[in-house]
């Protein structure tokens, strides 16, 4: 912290002040207002954009039946059961959950006592907010997650049997439908791409089962990567957030949606300024999707792909880090047909620059199946254009899930065995093959052991990993590997690109220093 005394004024209002008290004390000027800075006052209240919105707000609770043998397994309780016992105590109405509201039937046709497992109602507290006065409720999907029962609670204590739409795991939201007796009061969302970091914020929730809670913060950051899924592109916020937030809406000073609060960094569980809000832009065509299909319907490209450093810039002459490499492409998707290969790198899809690797799936995601588009690529210095028609990623999903082991191809042995950039390699044999447990489909050189205290050892390399590609070309001996090694040595490269694969057959580019 820098502390400033009264006699060091000039100092902290810089040349400018310091001509202004010359001339203030020539009495060239009689008299100076300072202009307020506009950051200095936030707005003087929310209370009508609170009135406006907490209607729309709702409390959501989701039960689950769990066999009493994984009860007994967390005696200590769970922050659940604290929400359920703080919901009873200002729901009243609810009653103990432990009681069925119908007398169950416990005896068989023959009158003796059914014996079935012991089980216990769990239910979880969340938020969320209502987007159709006809009763369409959206939260978040970790709230209602393998729920037997969801109920939604209107802020006048109504509560009302949910029936869940559709659900997408991927970026954490539910889509709801309840039934009520008059129209409900509903927001809308706005536009998530036109918030700035300091644009005053408010959420509202049921934190800790405490519902129609209001807070306020301001943007704390933009497109943050918190690594929870494939399309982390969070708002960040000052703005009060614990559990029982999750699902609830975070609004813009219109009373527009902007995000759905989904997440909190905290080493205590309770909020320390830092909470995340899924935004409306990444959101909006899921739920659109939900609604009508049930479902999600993504585009999808059909590659594994990984994000460009310096040192993999510089092994692809990109000049400076940017785009997606492609690690892998899959056999089933619709880059292999459009001709995309490993080691291409993506800089543009269907008009827009890829900055980063993070950038390219957000942009697939959100492409129309079927629609036809430009992907512009990098190849070994040169780039160029290919025409790929997007299939459905749910489908290619599908289909991974579904495929069986390709059929066995002969290998022929070899004996040649080198250190090469301190990894020990081997030709691939079924012997190796059975020892490491490489998948048939995998094809390359060996790695057998690795030198502790080489490069190679810091990229997280291990024994039985494949070397499938040195420089962009497929090696299939020892040898070729030192051949390329050595050639890249005299062409005054620092560092040598190398396509690895793990036994499974995931594999990734990694960049190993040549001294």
């Amino acid at each position: 912290m820098t502390i400033i005394s009264k006699g060091s004024k000039l100092r902290r209002l810089g040349l400018a002040g310091a001509l202004l008290g010359v001339a203030l004390q020539a009495g060239l000027v009689s008299s100076v207002a300072l202009p307020t800075p506009a950051f200095a006052k936030g707005p003087e209240s929310l209370a009508d954009l609170a009135q406006s919105v907490t209607d729309a707000v709702v409390n959501i609770s989701a039960s689950q039946n769990i066999p009493e043998k994984d009860v007994a397994a967390n005696q200590g309780g769970s922050p659940e059961d604290m929400f359920d016992e703080l919901f009873k105590k200002f729901n009243p109405q609810r009653g103990d959950k432990s009681k069925p509201d119908a007398k169950p039937d416990n005896k068989s046709e023959n009158g003796k006592p059914k014996s079935s497992p012991l089980q216990r109602k769990s239910t979880s507290l969340g938020s969320g907010f209502i987007i159709d006065s006809a009763g369409i409720v959206i939260t978040n999907n970790h709230v209602i997650a393998d729920a037997n029962d969801i109920t939604v609670i209107l802020t006048d204590g109504t509560m009302l049997k949910a029936e869940l739409v559709g659900t997408d795991p991927k970026v954490d939201v539910a889509v709801l439908r309840i039934k009520p007796e008059k129209p409900l009061t509903a927001v809308k969302f706005g536009d998530s791409e036109k918030m700035r970091v300091g644009d005053w914020v408010m959420a509202v929730g049921n934190p800790f089962g405490l519902g129609g809670t209001v807070t306020a913060g301001i943007v704390s950051a933009r497109n943050r990567n918190i690594e929870s899924g494939p399309y982390d592109n969070y708002i960040q916020t000052d703005a009060a957030i614990n559990k029982g937030n999750s699902g609830g809406p975070l609004f813009n000073m219109a009373g527009e949606v902007v995000g759905i609060n989904t997440a909190i960094l905290s080493p205590t569980g309770g909020s320390v300024g830092i909470g995340f809000a899924t935004p409306s832009a990444t959101v909006m065509p899921v739920i659109e999707q939900l609604k009508q299909f049930r479902e999600t319907r993504r585009g999808w490209l059909g590659v594994k792909i990984q994000n460009v450093d310096e040192t993999i810039a510089d092994s692809l002459g990109l000049g400076t880090a940017r785009g997606a490499l492609v690690a892998a492409v899959d056999d089933r998707g619709p880059a292999k047909p459009a001709g995309l290969l490993a080691g291409d790198v993506i800089i543009k899809f269907n008009g827009k620059d890829i900055k980063a690797s993070s950038d390219l799936p957000k942009l697939v995601a959100s492409t129309a199946v079927g629609a036809v588009v430009d992907v512009v690529i990098v190849r070994k210095g040169q780039e160029m254009s290919k025409s790929v028609t997007l299939a459905r990623l749910e489908d290619g999903e599908k289909m991974a899930k579904d495929a069986s082991g390709d059929s066995k191809d002969a290998v022929k042995p070899e004996v040649a065995t080198k250190t090469v950039l301190g990894l020990d390699l081997a030709p691939l044999s079924d012997e190796l093959r059975k020892k490491f447990q490489i998948k048939d489909e995998v094809k390359g050189v060996v790695i057998t052991d690795i030198n502790p205290n080489s490069p190679a050892a810091e990229k997280r390399i291990q024994a039985g990993f494949v070397v499938v590609e040195v420089a962009q070309e497929g090696v299939k001996t020892p040898g070729d590997i030192a051949k390329k090694v050595d050639a890249l040595k005299k062409a005054g490269k620092k560092n040598a690109l190398l396509l690895v694969s793990d036994p499974q057959g995931s594999s990734q580019f990694v960049t190993l220093a040549l001294e």
